[in-house]
């Protein structure tokens, strides 16, 4: 049996080596995908976001034995889990410490949990996680949790690949001004303030739910090849419109407090987006910025085969005496100039 027939099968050892040869960019990786692609397109998409230290991990860990133990009336799903864990500046490697906080999980044959290195990709996701979302999503796992690094306001990445957005912040963690700079809350199709036992709870939820109304009406965007792209028409809290209207949960995952009300808004905004019709917009959405994005690292590495690598140096060595400006020497690497224009 092959390794897509075995995964299709649910077997959890094909998945895994076939998940370490998407990160790692192989053939036989890209060649899996092609055929398995027709299997993708069902499972839902939750992204866990937010600054370090805020309890992502934790909530994943209980909401991921949520969905396979869920409230009565509610059918126990497949859940996938990726966790993306920062990566060495300088030995590139992780210490991926997720699988340590969701030891809870371990012997679960629905829950599959795969940390991976971010590589040093900005956006707190690795270039490979929608490749790996894929691969899950073929091998049948219905519901993928999809934990990002933890870079702060650099994270809206995530916008562009989930179907839902939970952004996670706690109070305690600095000025709540933090909380509300351009790019994190834009995202959020649901806030939750963690860690919500400690001091300052109030002042953080109170400076969320102000931002939100401030922001009336505010569409989803975010920046994609320095253009502004639309995904949902959001509303703040307390906002006349049809829209989503966007909560803010209190939880402290510690104690597994707050985490039914979360699983029910997760489980409600899925429901909007499919009655909205939602969903579909946001999955064109995912794909044409997946489609850009592999275009565009494509193009690249094509190009960088019809240039020498002499002649690059040449232009490098040029903008290094200051000889050419950077916007110069991209003219004449792609125009194939020689060094007489340095």
């Amino acid at each position: 049996m092959g390794v897509v027939d075995s995964v299709l099968a649910g077997d959890r050892l094909s998945l895994a080596r076939l998940l370490t040869q998407i990160e790692n960019g192989t053939p036989d990786g890209r060649a899996a995908m092609d055929a398995l692609y027709p299997y993708t397109g069902l499972a839902h998409l939750i992204g866990v976001t937010g600054a370090p230290g805020t309890g992502k991990s934790s909530l994943v860990n209980h909401l991921a034995r949520l969905f396979r133990c869920p409230p009565e009336g509610d059918v126990p799903r497949r859940v996938g889990v990726l966790a993306v864990d920062p990566s060495s500046p300088f030995t590139g490697g992780a210490i991926l410490g997720d699988r340590v906080r969701m030891r809870d999980l371990a012997g679960d044959q629905g829950v599959f949990i795969r940390s991976m290195a971010s590589r040093g990709s900005l956006g707190g996701l690795a270039a490979a996680t929608a490749s790996m979302v894929l691969a899950l999503d073929a091998a049948g796992y219905e519901v993928i949790l999809i934990e990002t690094v933890g870079a702060g306001q650099a994270e809206v990445d995530i916008a562009r690949l989930a179907h839902t957005t939970v952004v996670v912040e706690a109070p305690g963690l600095g000025d709540d001004i933090q909380a509300i700079k351009a790019g994190i809350l834009e995202i959020a199709d649901i806030l939750v303030v963690n860690k919500a036992d400690r001091p300052g709870v109030e002042n953080t939820e109170r400076a969320l739910r102000g931002m939100l109304q401030l922001g009336h009406s505010t569409p989803r965007a975010y920046l994609h090849h320095g253009e502004v792209e639309m995904l949902a028409p959001t509303a703040g809290v307390g906002a006349d419109s049809p829209g989503w209207q966007t909560p803010i949960l209190r939880t402290v995952a510690t104690e597994g407090a707050g985490i039914d009300g979360l699983y029910q808004e997760i489980t409600r905004h899925r429901r909007y987006l499919d009655e909205s019709g939602e969903w579909g917009r946001r999955e064109r959405a995912r794909l044409q910025s997946e489609l850009d994005t592999l275009l565009q690292a494509s193009l690249v590495s094509r190009w960088r085969q019809t240039v020498s690598q002499e002649a690059y140096q040449e232009v490098v060595d040029g903008l290094l005496k200051r000889n050419i400006s950077p916007w110069k020497a991209v003219s004449i690497l792609l125009n194939s100039k020689g060094s007489a224009d340095i």
